[in-house]
């Protein structure tokens, strides 16, 4: 269930509240009169059924209390009411495969921005992942995905073309464009820097790397890999189950092939950085070719899952 806030100038507060009743997916109707200061007018809250989440957004939308008013929409992790589990049965499909697709582009708006929190994580993880390659220890590498922010932006662009969102791919793809080379060259310096004072070595890269070699030899399945992580990416960010995010952090190789593009041009190995640009290319593309169509799939499933009868 999710919990709607809306405050609405009171010659539209009827409407807003046929609105609700009117949906089946709809229950714990609240209303103060009057006590909403700024924007002036009154405060109405309700639980809502994610399967009916779109629907009540779009019709709220309608009635323009985006500019006149407010819509605020939160999870709600535990409720014990019979009238709630009316209404999640009352509402058409499955709570878990319903995309509430303003909740998505707002989580999706905050992680997608070029900020320096986004540059910091993404500079830190390419310097773990570096540092992982030259010592050859997988720990540091699958540290350095789980740290690395990418994933934000790379969902961005997916929803962003799914909903025709110009402004947000243009938005991602500067994320990316700007905070790979970023964080490449900070590791670049870092490691000339470790070199300089003797604690990295070339031969560090010449060596046998039984654990990382990987990253700078993509094959088929490196597409195959950032294929599907990016199908459980997108379901976990639509159904907000981060537990599978963590998962796909894991699997993308995205940041190791940073680092190592990283150390591999600082050590003069320019055949070690063209297999990790590559593995790199592999990985972006494979994700936002499948993420894409993860949620076009998801869009088109839930069109067709048919309306409960009285709504």
């Amino acid at each position: 269930m999710l919990h709607l806030r809306v405050i609405t100038p009171a010659d539209l507060a009827d409407r807003v509240l046929d609105l609700l009743d009117a949906d089946v997916g709809a229950t714990n109707v609240v209303v103060w009169r009057g006590v909403a200061r700024d924007p002036a007018g009154d405060l109405i809250s309700a639980d809502v059924a994610r399967e009916a989440a779109n629907d009540v957004l779009d019709g709220l939308s309608e009635l323009g209390l985006r500019e006149r008013g407010s819509i605020t929409l939160e999870e709600i992790d535990t409720t014990l009411s019979a009238a709630v589990d009316q209404a999640e049965k009352r509402a058409p499909g499955h709570g878990q495969d319903a995309v509430v697709w303003e909740q998505v582009e707002s989580t999706i708006n905050e992680e997608s921005a070029l900020s320096a929190a986004f540059l910091t994580f993404l500079t830190i993880a390419t310097m773990i992942a570096g540092i992982g390659v030259l010592l050859d220890e997988p720990i540091l590498i699958v540290g350095a995905m789980v740290v690395g922010p990418e994933f934000g932006p790379l969902a961005g662009i997916c929803v962003a073309l799914v909903q025709r969102q110009w402004h947000q791919l243009r938005r991602s793809v500067r994320a990316l464009v700007v905070g790979f080379p970023v964080a490449i060259a900070v590791t670049i310096l870092a490691t000339l820097l470790g070199r300089a004072v003797g604690l990295v070595d070339p031969e560090m890269l010449d060596r046998n790397r039984p654990f990382t070699d990987f990253i700078s030899q993509p094959d088929w399945f490196s597409f195959i890999v950032a294929f599907l992580a990016a199908i459980a990416g997108m379901i976990s960010l639509t159904s907000s189950k981060s537990g599978a995010l963590i998962g796909v952090l894991i699997s993308v190789t995205t940041v190791p092939a940073a680092g190592n593009i990283a150390v591999a041009l600082a050590l003069g190995n320019p055949g070690l950085a063209g297999g990790s640009a590559k593995q790199l290319l592999i990985n972006l593309t494979g994700i936002v070719a499948s993420g894409t169509l993860t949620l076009l799939v998801q869009r088109w499933a839930w069109r067709r899952t048919p309306a409960t009868a009285g709504r």
